[in-house]
């Protein structure tokens, strides 16, 4: 979510290399591209929403209304929606540690999935208890179900990790704090985006207008740093395997 689509496009095209389309949920939303294969959703809909321009991930669901109630339930709060969007319907939660998250029911694009080409290479939830965490979404997104496509949960290296069909698509850390100031300590989903170069994006990010956030840290065999684009949205590049 952003509040201008277009200054948008231009930073993260000259970042990333994305190109953009629009989609048939309005004039309001684009698809991110890379190499032609589509990598994100970009949406102007932060002011008529009066949410926080952000990187939010969204699950796909069989029922919005169904899982809307199942995150009520379970004492996590839906903010806006469901509502609906051109060939779907979506909402805006937050868990109970107050990480914001978003799902869908409707048409999804093909081949369209974390870890895959120039999408984000993985999602991380920094939160209180990764184990709370982890039964709170099993119960509310249906993981580690029986169904066709589920995802496979797993605990490693004191993290509970997310897969699909072989691939790592999300890990769930303790030790956040709740009211901490630094949004890198916070409760809160961080989209990561692979690159070649970490520095270099660094200093691309520096000339369009961003900052930097975080500073450089090690992980798994490669380096890390979150940023904020001029608009304010933190994610986060990883030059690692």
């Amino acid at each position: 979510m952003t509040r201008d689509l277009r200054a948008a496009e231009t930073f993260y095209g000259a970042v990333f290399g994305w190109t953009f389309r629009p989609t048939r949920l309005g004039k309001e939303f684009s698809v991110a591209l890379r190499d032609g294969a589509p990598v994100a959703g970009i949406g102007a809909l932060a002011p008529r929403l009066a949410v926080a321009v952000a990187w939010t991930p969204y699950f796909a669901v069989d029922d919005a209304d169904l899982t809307a109630s199942r995150i009520r339930e379970r004492s996590a709060t839906v903010a806006v929606g469901p509502l609906r969007f051109g060939t779907g319907r979506a909402a805006l939660a937050s868990d109970r540690e107050g990480a914001v998250f978003g799902i869908w029911e409707g048409e999804i694009i093909p081949d369209w999935s974390v870890g895959r080409g120039g999408a984000p290479a993985w999602l991380e939830l920094r939160t209180r208890n990764a184990f709370d965490a982890a039964i709170f979404y099993a119960e509310v997104l249906d993981w580690a179900g029986e169904k066709p496509g589920c995802c496979q949960v797993a605990y490693e290296d004191d993290s509970v990790v997310l897969s699909h069909r072989e691939t790592t698509v999300a890990r769930l850390v303790g030790g956040a704090v709740e009211a901490a100031p630094d949004p890198q300590v916070r409760p809160r989903w961080h989209v990561l985006f692979r690159v070649p170069d970490v520095e270099a994006t660094m200093a691309a990010v520096g000339r369009l207008g961003g900052t930097t956030a975080s500073e450089v840290s090690a992980s798994g065999g490669g380096r890390r740093v979150t940023l904020r684009d001029p608009d304010g949205g933190l994610f986060t590049v990883a030059d690692g395997p």
